[in-house]
């Protein structure tokens, strides 16, 4: 087994968004979209790590203003997952939607934003590795104050498909969760029973069709599920989470849920 480093990156100033990077097992999890007839089983299979070898992991941290590292108080962690387009060695990509972007270009957001906000990049032509993101969160958990009965994960496109395997691979872990046109492979709906799931899709999504959404939604209403709810946009596209991360709503809904509940 390779060593992971965990060396710590000067610390950002709380209110600031800055690159970090972790160096960890290399990911398996390729790119090799239309390969299956099934893109939601294809997605929601976890590759393992390739032991033998290490690459480094870029992400971007943003630590909320008022975050004080010598103070008793912990912090709700938001974890987002960018689409296939930001893929690559540019960390600056990840800033192009979601909640980076608007730490990024909007100030008022920036500083009243309650979350530390962990944004990872994936490498180009590979899908997101939940082993990956795994070790993330616990060098983040490890090196800052959080509150891990708050930690919720959010993603777009093939972040959203991502956002619904990590949450498979350890249901427990999160509080609550929001895919966005995304989806998964219904036999796993039991997986999902017990966690807030708030699910986003446009209703016209040429690339990721609602059904998935829709499928994985009520496949955890059969398997016993009461905490999953989906919110469909008439006429919209693919381009589902401009207006979800936009709505002050899903930042409040997010913070209504804790692991203690």
């Amino acid at each position: 087994m390779v060593n992971i480093s965990m060396a710590q990156d000067p610390k950002p100033e709380p209110g600031k968004q800055v690159p970090q990077k972790m160096t960890v097992p290399k990911s398996t999890s390729i790119w090799i979209w239309g390969q299956d007839g099934d893109i939601s089983k294809l997605l929601a299979t976890p590759k393992p790590l390739d032991e033998s070898d290490t690459e480094d992991m870029q992400y971007l941290l943003f630590l909320p203003k008022g975050y004080d590292a010598d103070a008793a108080k912990e912090w709700p962690l938001l974890l987002f997952l960018h689409g296939a387009g930001e893929r690559g060695d540019d960390i600056n990509l990840v800033t192009v939607h979601g909640p980076p972007k608007r730490i990024a270009k909007e100030l008022e957001f920036a500083e009243k934003c309650p979350f530390i906000v962990v944004s990872p990049q994936c490498l180009k032509d590979h899908y997101w590795s939940p082993a990956q993101l795994q070790l993330l969160l616990d060098k983040i958990e490890a090196d800052y104050r959080i509150d891990r009965k708050r930690v919720y994960v959010t993603g777009i496109s093939m972040g959203g498909f991502g956002t619904w395997m990590l949450t498979a691979d350890r249901p427990k872990r999160f509080a609550a969760v929001a895919p966005i046109c995304g989806g998964s492979d219904t036999t796993l709906a039991e997986k999902f029973v017990n966690t807030p799931l708030w699910v986003f899709h446009g209703d016209a999504d040429l690339l990721v069709n609602v059904k998935l959404s829709q499928d994985m939604v009520q496949a955890i209403e059969e398997a016993g599920g009461k905490k999953a709810k989906l919110t469909t946009y008439p006429g919209v596209n693919h381009d589902s989470w401009t207006q979800t991360y936009e709505n002050q709503e899903l930042y409040d809904w997010f913070l209504s849920h804790s692991l203690d509940e």
